[in-house]
């Protein structure tokens, strides 16, 4: 299939901004996308001129634009999971306290598609759209546990275990052991294992068809929420789960 090389650059320099680059001097753009500035000048005009970049006069940096926030709510609402869970993720983080979130798979990530921030949370490391590893953490493992063999083969073929904390899995069978118990328990947690002193706990979310389509979680920090609190925290998260997917039409046969 023919690649349009404008285009494919133009997408290229929307992809250098996330949330630790949020503006870029031309030079930089230039040296990151190893072009001339004359052409990385003309593909940012024409990001400008659609809405999908923005300068600032005074400092001559660029930053993402106000297009792409009004085309990502347009993508949000059309998912119906995100309709459907949100009034469950809402109504867990009441009755905790903590954060809850919602996220689907995406390539060999996860990607958080909605959150409730709880009231006695003091997880900030989350936010709608940041991607996250399968191996480390509790949605990961959900997202990937519940699939036929052939699929888990496919996610896990040179993929990379990277190291997060010192609990991180980094071993392809241990994880293999760890989709094992998920399945068996019909739940996930990752215990310190993508950032030290949170632990969380994931469910998984299917559809009518009996496949996995999300994960909802639940974090907690480690220091305020002990063994016994957070075994409740997994019953309730189970439970509006279970709600989620029946909603969506799946039934579950015993």
């Amino acid at each position: 299939m023919p690649i349009i090389q404008a285009l494919d650059r133009a997408l290229k320099i929307l992809d250098l901004f996330d949330e630790h680059t949020t503006e870029l001097k031309i030079t930089e753009i230039s040296a990151r996308m190893e072009l001339h500035k004359s052409t990385i000048h003309s593909l940012l005009k024409t990001l400008q001129l659609h809405g999908y970049i923005n300068q600032d006069m005074e400092t001559g940096r660029y930053k993402l634009g106000l297009k792409l926030l009004e085309k990502g709510q347009l993508m949000l609402q059309s998912l119906d999971i995100r309709t459907v869970a949100r009034k469950h993720l809402a109504a867990l983080s009441e009755q905790t306290g903590q954060t809850t979130h919602l996220v689907i798979l995406d390539g060999k990530e996860g990607v958080y598609l909605d959150k409730v921030e709880g009231e006695k949370a003091a997880i900030r490391y989350s936010r709608i759209g940041r991607r996250i590893s399968l191996h480390s953490s509790a949605v990961g493992k959900v997202l990937a546990a519940f699939r036929t063999k052939e699929e888990i083969d496919k996610l896990l073929r040179n993929y990379h275990f990277s190291k997060i904390t010192e609990a991180t899995i980094t071993e392809i069978e241990a994880f293999l052991n760890e989709l094992n118990q998920v399945r068996e328990q019909g739940y996930s947690i990752d215990n310190q294992e993508n950032e030290p002193g949170v632990r969380c706990a994931a469910a998984p979310i299917f559809e009518h068809n009996g496949s996995v389509v999300a994960a909802i979680s639940i974090s907690s920090l480690i220091s305020t929420v002990d063994d016994l609190l957070f075994k409740q925290y997994i019953a309730l998260l189970k439970k509006e789960a279970e709600t989620i997917s029946q909603t969506l039409g799946f039934r579950q046969v015993l």
